[in-house]
């Protein structure tokens, strides 16, 4: 692909004089090699473009590189141009399709003629698979799931009965989808009664599962993850939880039964929220932060427990000193001390 034409697809203004250089892939800044295009939008890696092998780079419109050889596109966001770049030289494989003879179907349930079923599929009753679904090998369906069409499945998932899932959905490998909520009431004898878990799990369209996530479904009503939620591995998500339209959940989030996120939030990595709290619409949660309370829209809050990013930063600033505060308390102690006993003497 010319440079010039790349420029144009991925939204970036082409400052070469030669737009008719060939790019044929796309690469990170120590990656790249000569064909390729790269991109600089962290600052902290501009020593990197000295030595990169590529022939062009992505930069923001103010960036200034200090390489004639180097070929710049401009873009008000180089990632996200870098992005459509990506897309561009991997596209998406032509959907096949294919039925493995070693796939158990239980015989209520449709299949299309478009759909591609792998290697020990197993899929029980009254299934509905939409259009080029793709389900990859040992993938295990229960009973009156509902999948829509162009949704990818890989392989070791597992989806437990009465889930809904939307269209463009990718679940990876070995996430668990309406599995039994954590639910149990004590009895008479102080012993602990399982409560039945009869609700179910919707997955909205577009939405992306992680490896090993976890999506409990509900003792009664639903778990939803709404249209564009993306959710990293190893995520636990409890019952009768709500996770808000273009959602991020990083890794080893945890989510108690019953939290509703709101629309746009980000959980970073190890974020916790306590069962029952309501997370506004396009809040942060810092990565290792937990909170126990609801938190308002817009909001960044960081620790455990979590309160406002700008005051756990400076209190964290504060927290680093204590040693020089407690010695700086002690010196002025023994100078009032010294004070008060002067007085004494007169």
């Amino acid at each position: 692909m010319k440079l010039s034409e790349l420029a144009s697809l991925t939204g970036a203004l082409c400052e070469s004089s030669d737009g008719d250089i060939e790019i044929t892939g796309a690469a990170g800044l120590e990656q790249a090699e000569s064909g390729q295009v790269t991109f600089l939008s962290n600052p902290r890696y501009t020593p990197k473009v000295a030595a990169t092998g590529a022939s062009a780079i992505y930069v923001a419109e103010d960036v200034e590189i200090p390489r004639a050889d180097l070929a710049v596109l401009r873009a008000k966001d180089p990632y996200l141009a870098f992005t459509h770049a990506l897309v561009l030289f991997h596209p998406e494989t032509d959907f096949e399709p294919y039925w493995d003879p070693t796939a158990v179907i239980d015989s209520s349930t449709r299949v299309p003629k478009e759909v591609f079923i792998d290697a020990h599929v197993a899929i029980g009753k009254n299934v509905e698979l939409g259009h080029r679904v793709r389900i990859h090998a040992n993938v295990t369906i229960y009973d009156n799931v509902t999948i829509g069409d162009e949704t990818e499945i890989h392989s070791g998932v597992a989806i437990r009965e009465n889930t809904i899932i939307g269209k463009r959905v990718i679940i990876h490998n070995n996430a668990v989808i309406g599995c039994d909520g954590f639910g149990f009431a004590k009895d008479e004898q102080r012993r602990w009664l399982k409560i039945p878990q009869v609700g179910r799990v919707v997955i909205e369209d577009d939405v992306e599962i992680g490896a090993g996530t976890t999506i409990d479904k509900s003792s009664t009503g639903e778990t939803r993850i709404k249209r564009g939620a993306k959710i990293d591995n190893l995520v636990q998500i409890g019952h009768s939880c709500i996770v808000g339209e273009d959602s991020l959940l990083c890794a080893q989030v945890g989510l108690a039964g019953s939290s509703h996120i709101g629309n746009r939030v980000i959980l970073a990595g190890q974020a916790g929220v306590a069962g029952h709290n309501t997370i506004g619409d396009d809040v942060v949660l810092t990565a290792k932060s937990a909170t126990s309370h609801d938190v308002p829209p817009g909001k960044m809050i960081s620790g455990i427990p979590a309160f406002d990013n700008r005051d756990w930063l400076r209190s964290i600033a504060a927290f680093r000193r204590l040693g020089e505060i407690v010695r700086t308390i002690r010196g002025v102690e023994k100078r009032l001390d010294e004070i008060e006993k002067s007085k004494g003497n007169h």
